[in-house]
């Protein structure tokens, strides 16, 4: 990667920017609390957090509908935890937190160091494979929208990460071309593959330090790109 051709940095929001886990946490907190039902937080979300990650890699994969991840990761999590709940409830539940969902902000530590490091330098685009309406709101709410001058999302793309169309159209709207432009994010396949594909540079954000192929450049905390871009 030439740094020096880099004109346009392109960002994940979710587990890469904006913490997820901890933000979708909190929602549920507040969900279940509000709405009465009877079970730990902790409990559920040990059940329900890999049950999520599992029905988001099928939705990318087109192998659900947005309305059957937003109903079978819950109501799969009550089945497993034994709790019984009618359909209309999950549907009121579903509806609530992702109301609740982007009024957590809490942003991954350095995220704004870096976001505020970069914009001098380079235009900052976002590239997400999150529903329109929840991440405009996430954006909104954590005070990080005016760091980028594009946004582009899933649904308006009409493909996910990591189908090449998303990127060309991320690229089109950022008026760059491919070789000028870098991607940041969480997903080896979706984020860092998808990039490199169409010609992007990428670096994966390894929050977890797992290991990955060499020729994938990689940082374990978001301070570390100061020293790349």
């Amino acid at each position: 990667m030439n740094v020096q051709t880099i004109t346009d940095i392109f960002f994940d929001l979710d587990h890469t920017l904006w913490d997820f886990e901890r933000n979708s946490a909190l929602a549920f907190q507040t969900v279940l609390k509000h709405h009465s039902i009877n079970v730990a937080v902790d409990d559920f979300l040990k059940i329900y957090v890999p049950l999520n990650k599992w029905y988001w890699e099928q939705y990318r994969k087109e192998e659900l509908s947005q309305a059957q991840l937003r109903y079978g990761r819950l109501k799969d999590t009550f089945d497993q935890l034994g709790y019984d709940i009618s359909d209309s409830t999950i549907d009121v539940l579903s509806a609530a937190y992702i109301h609740e969902l982007p009024m957590n902000n809490y942003l991954y530590e350095g995220a704004l160091e870096v976001l505020d490091y970069l914009q001098s330098d380079y235009r900052l685009h976002i590239i997400t494979n999150g529903f329109q309406s929840v991440q405009d709101g996430k954006l909104k709410n954590s005070g990080i929208g005016k760091y980028f001058t594009t946004v582009t999302n899933s649904e308006t793309a009409g493909v996910k990460k990591p189908n090449p169309l998303i990127f060309h159209k991320a690229l089109e709207m950022a008026q760059c071309q491919a070789k000028s432009a870098i991607m940041i994010g969480d997903c080896l396949e979706a984020d860092i593959q998808g990039a490199l594909n169409v010609g992007m540079a990428a670096i994966f954000f390894n929050e977890f330090k797992i290991e990955v192929p060499s020729h994938v450049q990689q940082v374990f905390h978001l301070t570390e790109l100061k020293a790349i871009l």
